[in-house]
């Protein structure tokens, strides 16, 4: 079967509540949209409050920047056999456009290799269609270790 079609852990929902429920994420109101296998999909909903420029009305770039470190790094948690301890390595994103006002910008991001140690991860921020990207980024994840185990 190949790996998108596989279902994603059984303990996924608790980690994608605990990540909800980060401060920083709750703040932003950030949401679980869709999941599968190495794949996650999160909302990021208007809020006044997120305006970088009020003369645009343009969400702040650092809000886009949590929403894209956000979704990939759980896109780990869809292909680990439990969870486990991570932290972003490296986050480079190409800004292509702002985001329209008052529309949410969703975030898909895919860990395309998973190592022992390390997490490679890609994500498109995009508003009604992924095809006219608001930014794509590409991030690395250290993964921590067993309980029990020296690092």
């Amino acid at each position: 079967m190949p790996d998108a079609a596989r279902a994603v852990p059984s303990y996924f929902p608790e980690v994608m509540a605990w990540f909800e429920g980060l401060p920083q994420c709750r703040t932003l109101g950030l949401k679980h949209v869709a999941s599968e296998a190495g794949k996650v999909t999160l909302e990021l909903p208007f809020q006044d409050a997120l305006i970088g420029n009020p003369e645009t009305r343009v969400v702040h770039g650092g809000a886009v920047t949590t929403l894209i470190d956000t979704a990939s790094g759980t896109s780990l948690f869809t292909l680990l056999p439990g969870p486990e301890a991570i932290a972003t390595l490296d986050l480079r994103i190409d800004y292509l456009r702002p985001a329209k006002p008052d529309a949410p910008i969703y975030c898909t991001a895919e860990c395309y290799r998973l190592t022992e140690h390390i997490a490679f991860t890609r994500a498109t921020a995009f508003q009604n269609d992924i095809a006219k990207p608001v930014a794509y980024a590409v991030a690395t994840f250290a993964r921590g270790t067993s309980h029990g185990k020296e690092a």
